[in-house]
């Protein structure tokens, strides 16, 4: 029986659960490197113990989530050579170079000043600690550049020639590199990130609040969080309009999909909700705003948007996926804005830190990046199907010479060991929150001293 399963479907949900698992910690260690790295200049800035105590308490987390992510992206990456062969056999002249350049030049940097942050704090001088925050912070960012890079070729390729076996060869890697759709992805991923590490953190602090311990730290934690909230969710809206013109121009029949537009047509309504029927093509029970779509997409309430039936139906990408897909990416965008702006006037009410309805509101919306950025990624790498390089190779043209078995019992492993390694990372990151920010001596060792410069920064469990 189970020699009848269809290794291509089985193959394209096993990397989807690897993949979707493996987002969620670069996801959260590139906003949290950054947030770190203030923290760290605010506690030098202000001599403030309570940055201290809550940055003690995150770097820790960081580097469970580090930890994580690099075990998981190491498998991902096993599954080029044993799903994927022919993927990384056509491709891996061009994808190869960039994931390796990515673990050269910026996982390294992260791995060896990450063991400043963690046991460095009484070795080193105060500027070399801050230096090597920013280090890290910089390497989060440096790895999503080559990521970004390496998935925008597989959107929009350029830069390269095709050998009479197949294969790709790299022509020009600046053209390879900085593809149509790079510089949105990796603004709109990186700004998901910061969104993801600020609810994440906010809810944290939103936490405490309710249970009125760690009061200061609650305070900084909820702050800062909300200052991101105001100011970066309502970019990341101008930002998500910039990528989606952008793959309107390039990958239009992704944007049909996420539109649930079945025919091209001038002045294109924006459906709110509806069933898109891949069957019947048509989107059933449809909720439309007239003219809306062409007025987001195109700028002109009056503008083209081609829809599905300019493709013929095997090159159409699943409808219904995308479709919520997207929705759900916007709504949870959608509430991280509002989120901003109630935020904004209970701060100048001067209600911000003792509004409990707030507080608990903020806890509900601690996993918001999370979820947001699985439905991006679903929409980006669903909408792309059925090309795994878009145009230029097919996905049933990448998958490995293997029966459907073999990926069902590794696909079952796959699912036990994450369901047992992650689980105790993730059970250890919720006991380090539950103990809180404790207190305890900063220290910082100085350059030409044999002892370290004490900075006394007692604080309480307790406000």
């Amino acid at each position: 029986m189970l020699g009848h399963l269809d290794p291509v479907m089985l193959s394209r949900i096993q990397f989807a659960f690897i993949i979707a698992f493996h987002i969620l910690f670069p996801s959260f260690t590139i906003g949290l490197g950054s947030w770190l790295a203030v923290l760290q200049w605010r506690r030098l800035r202000t001599a403030n113990s309570a940055y201290g105590d809550v940055y003690h308490m995150w770097v820790k987390i960081f580097a469970v989530t580090f930890g994580m992510g690099v075990v998981s992206g190491v498998v991902m990456s096993f599954q080029f050579g044993t799903n994927w062969a022919l993927f990384s056999d056509r491709a891996g002249n061009i994808l190869g170079p960039m994931l390796g350049y990515e673990v050269l030049t910026a996982f390294f940097l992260e791995a060896s000043f990450l063991g400043v942050m963690l046991f460095g704090e009484n070795r080193v001088g105060r500027k070399t600690y801050f230096a090597s925050n920013i280090i890290v912070a910089a390497g989060t960012l440096l790895s999503a550049f080559w990521i970004l890079a390496a998935n925008s070729f597989m959107q929009t390729p350029q830069g390269f020639r095709i050998a009479k076996d197949g294969r790709l060869f790299p022509v020009d890697w600046k053209q390879i590199i900085f593809n149509p759709s790079f510089p949105y992805r990796f603004f709109h991923m990186v700004t998901a990130a910061y969104l993801t590490t600020a609810f994440a953190v906010g809810g944290v602090g939103a936490w405490y609040l309710l249970r009125g311990r760690h009061i200061k730290q609650a305070r900084i934690m909820l702050g800062m969080a909300m200052i991101m909230a105001i100011f970066v969710a309502p970019l990341q809206l101008f930002i998500g309009d910039s990528h989606g013109r952008n793959t309107l121009k390039y990958q239009p029949e992704k944007v049909a999909a996420m539109e649930g537009l079945w025919k091209t047509q001038r002045g294109a309504p924006s459906i709110i909700f509806g069933w898109p029927d891949q069957k019947d093509e048509v989107t059933k029970y449809a909720i439309e705003i007239p003219k809306l779509s062409s007025l987001i997409l195109t700028h002109d309430p009056e503008g083209l948007v081609r829809g599905l039936d300019e493709w013929p139906r095997g090159d159409h990408p699943p409808v219904p996926l995308v479709f919520f897909a997207f929705r759900a990416m916007v709504g949870l965008g959608s509430l991280m804005i509002l989120t901003g702006l109630t935020a904004l006037v209970l701060f100048f009410r001067k209600r911000l830190f003792d509004t409990r309805w707030f507080q608990r509101w903020c806890v509900l919306m601690s996993p918001a990046g999370f979820l947001a950025v699985l439905c991006g990624w679903c929409v980006t790498e669903t909408g792309r199907q059925p090309w795994v390089v878009y145009n230029i190779l097919r996905t049933e043209q990448a998958v490995s010479p293997v029966n459907g078995a073999t990926v069902a019992l590794s696909f079952c492993a796959f699912v036990l060991t994450y369901a047992v390694v992650f689980g105790a990372g993730v059970h250890f990151i919720m006991k380090l929150i539950g103990k809180g920010p404790g207190a305890r001596e900063k220290t910082y060792g100085s350059r030409g001293l044999d002892q370290p410069v004490l900075i006394t920064d007692p604080a309480s469990e307790k406000d």
